[in-house]
């Protein structure tokens, strides 16, 4: 509220100052000045009126008649100008039409003067005694063209003159607050977050919570020598917190806090972005103590000179002077900063080192307990049945950040309400669950033969998670298209892991390869609806033998194989760290670590072949099935009668307001059969990174 106030009050200035330009009387000046023109026009004498009075109208004759007269000596005065001659005859001579009714008699001649220059005019004028007279009708009025040409730019010119001076009244340059950042400032009037609206992240909210308590109780730290960190970095994956960690320190605080982006600064103009810096630090300064949080940090701060593209003249000059009022050559003591971003491996050095950000804190993807009492925040407003239980869903949700699991929240009260629910319940957090890492439901093919290739295909990727130890149980598979997959098979870890043994990433290449060896032991033949599991196999192996060692031919080496991308680092060209011949023998391990998963997916599968075609059978018939029932499945043993649900014509089938056909579903899936069409999901981690490249960690889908 005290933020819309303010800008109501310098909008209202910003009126008023531009209502106080004198633009009536600017107006008024102008239309004086062109009437005045505009009579002084018209009291002008035009043509030749008054040059023979007395004598009567003029007949307009051909240039041969007046030339005849004039070598008659007829002639008496002549009115030259520079399209006609006016001739004024001695004695009458008869003009006009072809009979004599049309002719009469005049003593005055108007002849156009000819395109070509006749020399014989003048002086047989001078010969025969006529008077001349010589006049330019259409002389140029220069008053007029100063007027009409100059006058505009001189009305610019004055406008921009005085604006000019306005805005250095105001301190705000010549170009007003071009050069001024946009910033806003928190104070008690708006809506504030506190700590305890943060869950989970203790040891993250313990270092910025001694920066409040610093600014609140300076004398405590500074009796023994303690000064304040200068700037605090806040880095981590996208939606663990870090903006909601800042609205803390605002509502904390207790001393003004400015908040922009860094995109903020960056504009076309070179120079621009580092007047805004300044102006952002001055005014933090004049109401220190006092914390500026600068968002996306990463838009102006990326190292200099460096990736794709080069140097950024704006961008480098907006760093240079960042640097500069952060640890320059007048410190500040009194303004803390706090930045956030997700790339910190593209910041400048400088930029992190100690004496700028002194702390940084990073924030990882929240563990099974912080996402119980993540999903407690999001909750603590929602009407909850009995038997929803935030442990079970917190177990369910690995790898899911404090984002994914509002947005499941939302989703799920979203789900109730449609369904005309009182209260939220475990089903309404299922389906959440299911919509947001699965993906939305499509209605189910219709052709039995791709029915059966799919079923088949989830059941080899079922079966073979379920035979080898170790690997990550299967909560649910189903074959009903959700997303861009025509069929689903979805593992959630027990616990959280952050290690992953080559053992086990052997096994997930198993299991990741079980459709398509399902395929060949039951179908004998391929599909391509193992293309986006091949891709990931063999981004996996490439990992396994180029990054993480797991090569005995390669050996305990890393190569820059299977890097991100060079845009997105500190490089220009990615660096080819490897021989063509050890290029050769690390194409020749990934060959085999896949062949190798592969023969082992087939050989579980050719040995339990019951079990997979009763899987097959249960997935055709029920479509979906629970991991209890795919037990049941497994040791042949009965599923329990299915409930049936009435089905509305949910969100799934309505896209932009238009409900999606079958034959609109079945379009879209021949138009995905290059590759990218996959009866499998297309996974949300990536098995067996054990870094920022897992974004829903445990959360696989096969």
């Amino acid at each position: 509220m005290g933020y819309l106030l303010y800008l109501r009050q310098n909008l209202t200035e910003e009126i008023k100052s531009m209502e106080r330009f004198p633009m009536k009387r600017a107006l008024f000046m102008i239309m004086a000045l062109f009437i005045f023109v505009t009579l002084y026009e018209s009291m002008q004498p035009q043509g030749n009126n008054g040059i023979s009075p007395g004598v009567g109208p003029a007949a307009q004759v051909p240039y041969s008649t007046f030339k005849r007269e004039l070598k008659k000596g007829n002639i008496r005065r002549a009115f030259i100008t520079q399209t006609e001659i006016d001739a004024v005859l001695m004695s009458p001579i008869n003009v006009g039409g072809q009979t004599q009714a049309q002719r009469r008699d005049v003593d005055r001649i108007i002849t156009p003067m000819p395109a070509l220059e006749d020399a014989e005019v003048l002086p047989l004028l001078e010969e025969s005694g006529a008077e001349i007279v010589v006049e330019r009708s259409d002389e140029t009025n220069y008053l007029l063209m100063f007027v009409f040409n100059v006058l505009p730019f001189a009305l610019i010119i004055g406008f921009w003159v005085w604006s000019a001076r306005k805005a250095q009244k105001a301190q705000q340059g010549p170009f007003g607050n071009f050069s001024q950042v946009k910033v806003r400032q928190f104070d008690e009037t708006m809506p504030q977050v506190k700590f305890t609206d943060v869950a989970g992240m203790k040891a993250q909210k313990q270092e910025l919570e001694e920066i409040v308590d610093f600014l609140a109780h300076p004398e405590k730290y500074e009796r023994i020598g303690g000064r304040v960190p200068k700037g605090v970095l806040l880095m981590g994956p996208p939606g663990t917190g870090k903006t909601l960690l800042a609205q803390a320190v605002a509502g904390e605080a207790g001393v003004p806090f400015f908040s922009t982006s860094a995109s903020e600064f960056i504009e076309m103009f070179v120079g621009v972005g580092a007047s805004r810096v300044r102006d952002l630090f001055k005014k933090a300064r004049e109401a220190a103590p006092s914390i500026v949080f600068i968002d996306e940090i990463d838009a102006v701060g990326r190292s200099r000179g460096t990736g794709l593209g080069g140097g950024h003249d704006e961008r480098e000059q907006t760093l240079n002077q960042l640097l500069g009022e952060m640890d320059g050559f007048e410190g500040h003591e009194r303004v803390i900063v706090l930045a956030a971003t997700n790339r910190p491996d593209v910041l400048d050095s400088a930029l992190l080192r100690p004496g700028r950000f002194d702390r940084q804190v990073v924030l990882d993807m929240p563990t099974m307990e912080d996402r119980e009492k993540i999903l407690k925040v999001h909750t603590r407003d929602l009407p909850l049945d009995d038997n929803v239980d935030l442990m079970v869903i917190a177990r369910a949700t690995s790898g899911m950040s404090g984002a994914d699991l509002a947005n499941l929240c939302n989703e799920a009260a979203l789900y109730a309400a449609r369904k005309n629910y009182d209260r939220l319940t475990m089903q309404h957090f299922d389906f959440a669950k299911d919509k947001v890492t699965l993906g939305i439901e499509r209605p189910g093919l219709e052709n039995e033969v791709e029915r059966r290739i799919t079923a088949c295909h989830e059941a080899g990727h079922t079966l073979v998670a379920r035979l080898i130890p170790g690997m990550d149980p299967v909560q649910k598979v189903t074959i009903l298209p959700r997303g861009q997959a025509l069929g689903v098979t979805h593992l959630v870890p027990e616990e959280d892991r952050h290690y992953y043994p080559k053992q086990f990433l052997m096994g997930k290449l198993a299991v990741m390869l079980g459709g398509r060896a399902a395929e060949l032991v039951v179908l004998n033949d391929t599909s391509t609806g193992a293309a986006n599991d091949l891709k990931r196999v063999t981004e996996l192996a490439e990992k396994m033998v180029c990054q993480w060692g797991m090569s005995d031919k390669v050996g305990p080496v890393t190569f820059s194989r299977g890097e991100e991308h060079v845009f997105l680092g500190k490089k220009l060209a990615q660096d080819k760290t490897w021989s063509e011949q050890m290029g050769w023998i690390i194409d020749q391990e990934i060959e085999e670590i896949v062949r190798g998963a592969e023969d082992n997916a087939y050989n579980y599968l050719k040995g339990n072949r019951e079990p997979l075609d009763r899987l097959t059978e249960a997935l055709l018939e029920r479509e979906e099935l629970n991991s209890e029932e795919i037990d049941l499945v497994i040791a042949d043993k009965p599923l329990p009668e299915k409930k049936v649900e009435k089905k509305e014509a949910p969100e799934e089938i309505i896209i932009n307001g238009e409900r999606q056909s079958e034959n609109g579903a079945a379009a879209q899936e021949g138009e995905q059969e290059s590759g990218e069409t996959d009866s499998t999901a297309h996974s949300t981690e990536k098995t067996g990174e054990t870094d920022d490249s897992s974004p829903k960690g445990g959360a696989k889908q096969e």
